[in-house]
């Protein structure tokens, strides 16, 4: 800055100084000398109070450039002093800091030596105490052990059976007051209707025109409806067999037509069977919406309950499937409003979960598994194809929905009447319940009473004592659910009873 004014300055001067030559010449030029003698005197004097002024400000700003680089100096000076404060601050600290972890160094040093000193002592006594007792360290540590296991057993076994008691209680009773709730909100038949496989005769005439010349009409009616006839096994009936449900249906409609009609030839046969076909077709898709109208199911595809209304003619153990599901779904969707689950899914899922029944006799599989394919593909959630596909355990329930299906088919199927059961499948059934228990070791007998609903179990005492008879019953247990299919619950009570007996004589 002090460079540049003078330099200004003296510009400045050139200029005025060139602008008197010009006005000098150009008087020259007129002819008027002295005004341009006037004329460069009056340019000079300019030049040199522009000059001047120039010198002061440039003075000005000059000292006022050295106050500031004073400042500055003074500012630099104080932050030098302050780093050299805190340098030295550093400094001491760090001093501190190499003492205090030579000291720490040292106590660790000494701190080890103690320890080791300790362990020499330990190791001495424990010496000296395994030379006074007789027993080494881990016989001594197995004696403690026993003995305290020993003390502490009997209370053990009381608190565990408390324990079990008190939660089987509480949670006894919160699922009896549950099912108990939907239970009686739902009314429905006891028995259940069973699929009708034999016709009876009003006539033993119609036999042999069923029969036909030469078995001809009865020949005719078996290649129509693919259903074998068997009119001689039971006198004043006619049975038919067949997998198909809905072929045996169409067999029953079409026959008891022509018996209706009293026409039985080949051509009837076949217009018979065709009318039973279209009327069977009929009252399988109004019995599919039907059923879902009425669990009040929505946005079913037709394919789905195409399959929902085949059930109809479907029977399991004598209990009919579609009513078995509608029980179902409406059973779902009360506990699924009471405990929070989602009611839509719980009811779909339940009304579905035995739809693959249908198609058994024509699909390779389990019904759970062949239901829960046919959802899939037929676009139903993941949600519902995973509780169809798991309410028989073939694999583990991990929704609120697929547990709530899962107890509803328990709680139908095991309800009194539900089912028909052979005595032939009871027995087997007891049998196999008793032969689980005496698998086991320490079992001296093992009575399954009250239907197959409980087992009773009596332990040897000396073989089983009260801790392994807590696990001996949850072992039980747990074989009976991985190897036996079974409606409802099954108690397992085992029983250990000791006994003094003493003479006096």
């Amino acid at each position: 800055m002090e460079i540049v004014i003078p330099i200004i300055a003296a510009v400045v001067g050139i200029a005025a100084g060139a602008g008197g030559v010009f006005a000098y010449n150009k008087s020259n030029e007129r002819g008027g000398k002295e005004k341009a003698d006037d004329l460069v005197r009056k340019a000079k004097r300019e030049a040199q109070d522009i000059v001047l002024s120039a010198k002061k400000e440039a003075s000005k700003v000059t000292e006022k450039n050295q106050e500031e680089e004073n400042e500055r100096r003074k500012e630099w000076r104080r932050t030098e002093n302050r780093l050299s404060e805190r340098e030295a601050t550093l400094d001491a600290k760090l001093d501190q800091l190499e003492k205090k972890t030579e000291k720490l160094g040292r106590e660790e040093k000494e701190l080890d030596e103690l320890k080791g000193e300790v362990k020499a002592i330990r190791a001495k006594q424990h010496e000296k105490l395994e030379k006074i007792a007789g027993l080494s360290k881990l016989e001594a540590r197995e004696k403690l052990m026993k003995m305290t296991e020993n003390d502490i057993k009997q209370d053990l076994v009381g608190l565990i059976a408390k324990e079990q008691k008190e939660i089987k209680h509480d949670i006894d009773e919160t699922a009896q007051a549950l099912l108990l709730t939907a239970m009686e909100r739902m009314s429905s038949e006891v028995t259940a209707d069973r699929t009708v496989t034999a016709l009876k005769l009003p006539d033993d005439d119609l036999k042999g025109r069923i029969i036909g010349k030469e078995g001809r009409n009865i020949q005719a009616l078996q290649r129509a409806t693919g259903v074998d006839i068997l009119v001689d096994d039971t006198p004043g009936m006619i049975v038919l067999s067949s997998f198909d449900p809905i072929r045996r249906q169409v067999a029953r409609y079409a026959l008891e037509r022509l018996m209706k009609d009293g026409r039985i030839n080949p051509s009837s046969i076949e217009e018979a069977v065709a009318k039973a076909e279209r009327e069977i077709e009929k009252e399988v898709v109004r019995a599919g919406e039907d059923a879902a109208r009425e669990v009040g199911v929505v946005g079913i595809p037709r394919e789905i309950l195409h399959l929902l209304g085949e059930l109809k003619f479907r029977t399991s153990y004598g209990q009919n499937v579609l009513l078995h599901s509608i029980e179902m779904a409406h059973v779902a969707g009360m506990i699924a409003e009471e405990i929070g689950a989602d009611k839509r899914i719980a009811k779909t899922a339940a009304l579905l979960h035995d739809m693959g029944k249908a198609v058994t006799h024509k699909i390779e599989g389990k019904h759970a598994d062949i239901g829960a394919e046919l959802a899939k593909k037929y676009g139903m959630s993941e949600a519902i194809v995973h509780a169809i596909a798991a309410h028989h355990d073939d694999i583990e329930p991990t929704t609120p929905e697929a547990i709530i299906v899962k107890i509803c088919d328990a709680m139908s199927a095991a309800r009194p009447g539900a089912r028909n059961i052979s005595a032939e499948n009871f027995a087997e059934r007891m049998r196999d319940l008793e032969n689980i228990a005496t698998s086991f070791p320490g079992i001296d007998k093992a009575y399954a009473i009250s239907a197959g609903r409980e087992i009773r179990v009596i332990v040897e005492p000396k073989q089983i004592d009260d801790l392994s008879a807590l696990k001996l019953a949850r072992d039980i247990a747990n074989k009976i659910e991985a190897t036996m299919s079974y409606p409802g619950v099954i108690k397992v009570n085992v029983i250990r009873e000791t006994r003094a007996v003493e003479y006096a004589k």
